[in-house]
């Protein structure tokens, strides 16, 4: 089966080429002059954009603030790798090392022929990047993100003393803390992005006293690892595409596809046109190698921190190259996939378990219940939990999770963009992307709501008191815009301006939501899609009655997916 399915990839692609820092401020009217600057420019690179934090507002929450009486008691973090190279994708680092190979192969055998204007470097480019793995820059933006965690939500977890600048691993009575677990895929790119977190968390690089052999971190005395493995059809919440088969047989391309033939030659045409003036005779661009220009300048400001491929294009072409990356992730891992929910579900199911204090023994899911099932490798009751994992996860959780604030499908055929929408991978799962889920005890069954954001600086700053904060409350931030969780479909947690929701409230909508993933089906009935680019919205999982599929007799095995 993977062989025809390559074909078809191939033929796709060729018939495409022949084809016609809180910053959400950048939502705005643009012209078609060509933008220069990289600040605004790198806002519109979809989930190879660089992290930033959301506007705690940005969702729509009215009020952002923590209630008086009211503390964070517990934090869970689903957390992206960071900046890395193109993987192997057919429209994402295939395509960009097919249009470098191209240049070079032309360069190399007409010497006299010279690109001209903008394109002047072409005349001696070559092509810098790996593939798939993280970059210098990507492990900057995780030890960041772990220096941020700590300023956020270690200081009061722990209780952290005056000028504290990372996690202890003692008491202050001198005593050992239990040791947080750290979770990650067996990928190079998540577990280098987990090792970065951990170095900005837990602070062996600026230590009062200088460590400079790194001691406590590098003996394991901080923390303990779980590493799931990755890249079979075992088990992974972190990477659950690989025990879903029917994502991979087909449900994995469908955004790739509807990108392809949909949306790249709505708008790239006029920017193809701009850029062949300046080729010499014998050599002329296509849309797949201007599609790939916009790409590689994402990932070489990635890698290097510059490109001389950003400033060849216009603000809503920028858009557009955006609304490409939107499309792909909405019908691949979003309510627009077959298998959209399943591919969430078991992280949701962990982290349910965690917040009701369980472990999960048996698996319906991409649970692996051998690594939930004990205190060692699934701990109950911990201050935080980390998790490392890919952008395509947190679209696929939030959408378990019938967070319906998302489901908004791209428009394949509107051009520029709405720059309203709500599906904008750039504020949903940039490098760096973090989804928190924030468990807070608060003293009032209804704490009044704080509109504006204040800083805590410790515990018991706006009249916390854990002995009487017996009303639990679940938060989530995404990237650190705090999530309307009253948009969740069934409606438990109506009622609050402040995005915040009753934890048993919340805990029965997340198990009402999780019986719509339908996981068996979605990820090993026999079924075909049968019109792949028409952007179909499955609501992100199917059944036997479900429009535009077709159900044959059997299932997909993993002896079948070995072997096909």
């Amino acid at each position: 089966m993977f062989d025809s399915r390559s074909l078809v990839i191939a033929a796709v692609v060729g018939q495409a080429l022949a084809a016609p820092r809180t910053l959400n401020w950048k939502r705005q009217s643009t012209n078609e002059t060509l933008l220069t600057d990289i600040n605004i420019i790198s806002q519109y690179w979809g989930q190879i954009s660089p992290y930033h934090d959301n506007a705690e507002s940005y969702f729509g929450v009215d009020d952002v603030g923590l209630p008086d009486g009211c503390q964070i008691e517990q934090v869970h973090s689903l957390q992206r790798h960071a900046q890395r190279f193109p993987t192997s994708s057919f429209d994402d680092g295939l395509n960009d090392e097919n249009f470098a190979a191209k240049v070079y192969n032309f360069t190399s055998a007409n010497p006299q022929a010279t690109f001209t204007g903008p394109l002047a470097f072409l005349n001696t480019y070559q092509y810098q990047m790996g593939e798939s793995y993280l970059t210098g820059v990507g492990a900057t933006t995780e030890f960041n993100s772990g220096v941020t965690f700590w300023n956020r939500y270690g200081r009061t977890l722990f209780n952290a003393t005056v000028g504290q600048l990372q996690y202890n691993a003692s008491y202050q009575n001198a005593t050992a803390r239990p040791k947080p677990v750290l979770r990650t895929t067996g990928q190079s790119r998540i577990e280098n992005s987990q090792i970065s977190w951990a170095l900005g968390f837990f602070g062996p690089s600026f230590y009062e006293t200088p460590e400079p052999g790194l001691n406590n971190f590098a003996n394991g005395s901080l923390f303990d690892v779980v590493v799931i493995p990755e890249g079979g059809t075992e088990n992974n919440t972190l990477a659950s595409y690989d025990s879903c088969f029917e994502d991979d047989l087909q449900s994995s391309d469908l955004g790739d596809l509807d990108l392809l033939f949909q949306y790249v030659p709505l708008y790239i045409g006029e920017a193809t046109a701009r850029v062949n003036t300046f080729a010499p005779a014998g050599f002329k661009f296509n849309n797949n190698d201007t599609y790939a220009m916009q790409s590689i300048c994402a990932y070489e400001n990635g890698y290097i921190g510059m490109s001389d491929f950003c400033n060849l294009f216009t603000e809503q072409e920028w858009q557009a190259f955006e609304q490409t990356l939107d499309i792909e992730y909405y019908y691949d891992y979003s309510f627009g996939s077959p298998t959209g929910r399943a591919q969430g579900v078991g992280y949701q199911q962990e982290l349910l378990a965690r917040l009701s204090n369980q472990y999960i023994t048996s698996s319906n899911s991409s649970v692996n219940s051998s690594l939930t099932n004990n205190a060692a490798d699934f701990p109950l009751g911990a201050p935080f939990y980390a998790d490392f994992t890919h952008d395509d996860i947190i679209v696929s959780v939030l959408t378990s999770m019938s967070i319906d604030y998302f489901r908004e499908h791209p428009n394949l055929h509107q051009y520029p963009p709405d720059p309203n929408r709500h599906f904008i991978l750039s504020n949903i799962t940039p490098f760096g992307a973090r989804l928190i889920t924030e468990v807070i005890g608060c003293a009032d069954a209804d704490p009044t709501a704080v509109h504006s954001h204040r800083t805590q600086y410790y515990p018991k700053q706006y009249g916390y008191d854990p002995a009487n904060a017996t009303h639990k409350f679940i938060r989530m931030r995404l990237n650190n815009g705090i999530l309307p969780l009253e948009t969740i479909r069934t409606g438990e947690c109506l009622g609050r301006t402040d995005g915040m929701c009753p934890l048993d409230s919340f805990l029965a909508s997340q198990w009402e939501a999780e019986k719509l993933a339908n996981y068996q089906f979605a990820c090993f009935a026999n079924y075909t899609i049968t019109a792949p680019t028409n952007g179909n919205d499955y609501d992100g999982a199917v059944n036997n009655g479900t429009a535009g599929i077709v159900v044959s007799p059997g299932e997909i095995t993993a002896e079948y997916f070995a072997s096909a």
